[in-house]
């Protein structure tokens, strides 16, 4: 008899029996509000009849037309759908299943444009498990321990965490810009540097948004030295943010864009666009995959895109967003354990530290199992575990943003035996 890997482990105790929307109904009888979706991936909520009607249909004229035997009609339409979002003159894209597949193809391609060797990555930095973005991947050492020897040629740079730090916003980009010019100077020339590669909010290295001043100080280095500017919008894409894509939140620009999770409400698919010039500049055979753009997953895609759009979700996202930071700093002056709130739009990170300051990751991960006990389901990050992040779906309501509010606290003090300010309605 066959069971699952037990490295896998999970997060909740839940069986889902059937989903809808920001719900999630158990084999348990309960339903739980989920605040997770599938770690930012079902972004139009579970089974938005739009995507579900899309991908029934496509299922029943061909599931799998691999893209470079035939062309199949979604993909086409998808490309056309992702070309009235992407940044202005990234107008070709080529399509994985993963958002790991995505950054491998785009290191690749950065290193082949510029025909120099080296990356750039940034402290906290999540880019995937594949040996290359594990290789990319300085949000804790669970992702890259264990099988090296690693991709060679990356650099890693430190990551303006002002709360980390101890620092304000902007002293802590002044330093994390210094150090990346330092390192520039002394462990990876500008000439043998091909990109720089950052989470526009940093993502499993604890929602952390990236000042809009670094991504500047970024672009700007990357224009002077001829380097590729890299931005993994895989968790922070298609409105998480409040905008549509993460580092709008900011005047910088991307060479090359990476994206997933979120683009198809949890089918499996990703993609990497850039410059016609400098996707032209990828060796012959460097691109291509079996599954990748699989023609289900593409109308899925074009759903969701159609359903963001026409629903209003990114403006949404915002609204909520605000509302949710607002009610869990709120929360924050009743527990002293929850030493940082931030985030943009729907992708909240919660700081749980100790009297000394330090990380808490006992108290982050006891709350993160009573939210479950609450009706409420979350999860932790962060590279010491102290992070729990709220990551609710963008068809979320005021009423649920409020459940969850309630939820929330109601775990906090459960946790740390204080009285929550006020029972639950529903």
């Amino acid at each position: 008899m066959a069971t699952l890997s037990p490295a896998l482990k999970q997060a909740t105790p839940v069986v889902v029996d059937h989903a809808l929307g920001s719900w999630i109904y158990g084999t348990d009888g309960k339903e739980y509000l989920d605040f997770t979706t599938g770690i930012g991936v079902t972004s139009t909520g579970h089974c938005h009849p739009k995507v579900v009607a899309a991908a029934r249909e496509q299922a029943g004229k061909i599931i799998h037309a691999q893209y470079t035997t035939v062309m199949h009609p979604p993909l086409l339409q998808l490309t056309e759908k992702l070309g009235e979002v992407l940044p202005e003159g990234l107008d070709s894209v080529f399509y994985a299943n993963s958002g790991s597949e995505s950054v491998e193809a785009a290191v690749r391609l950065a290193r082949m444009a510029t025909e120099r060797p080296n990356i750039v990555v940034f402290q906290g930095g999540f880019h995937g498990r594949t040996v290359a973005a594990a290789s990319l991947t300085t949000a804790g050492t669970k992702f890259s321990a264990g099988f090296s020897p690693l991709m060679s040629g990356v650099h890693m740079s430190p990551f303006p965490y002002a709360y980390r730090y101890g620092w304000d916003e902007d002293y802590a980009v002044e330093f994390a810009l210094k150090e990346l010019d330092f390192l520039l100077k002394t462990r990876t020339a500008p000439n043998d540097t091909a990109a720089f590669l950052i989470e526009p909010a940093l993502g499993d290295g604890g929602y952390i948004p990236t000042p809009p001043a670094f991504m500047e100080g970024l672009r700007e280095r990357a224009d002077r030295y001829g380097i590729k500017l890299i931005f993994d919008e895989v968790q922070a894409g298609v409105g998480r943010t409040g905008k549509f894509w993460g580092h709008q939140h900011s005047t910088a620009t991307p060479d090359i864009l990476i994206t997933a999770k979120g683009i198809a409400s949890g089918f499996p698919i990703s993609a990497m666009a850039a410059s016609t010039e400098t996707m032209s500049k990828a060796w012959p055979g460097s691109q291509g995959g079996t599954y990748g753009g699989n023609a289900v997953s593409a109308a899925a895609g074009v759903a969701t895109l159609g359903v963001v759009e026409e629903e209003g979700l990114v403006e949404n996202s915002r609204i909520r967003g605000e509302e949710l930071q607002a009610g869990v700093k709120d929360i924050q002056k009743r527990f002293k354990q929850i030493g940082d709130v931030r985030g943009w739009g729907l992708m909240l990170g919660i700081e749980f530290t100790a009297e000394d300051g330090s990380a808490d990751a006992t108290t982050a991960a006891a709350v993160q199992q009573a939210t479950t006990e609450e009706g409420l389901l979350t999860l932790t990050c962060g590279p010491q575990g102290n992070v729990v992040r709220l990551i609710p779906a963008l068809v979320v309501t005021p009423e649920e943003i409020t459940m969850g509010l309630q939820r929330f606290e109601a775990a906090v003090a459960a946790v740390t035996g204080a009285v929550p300010a006020q029972a639950e309605s529903r």
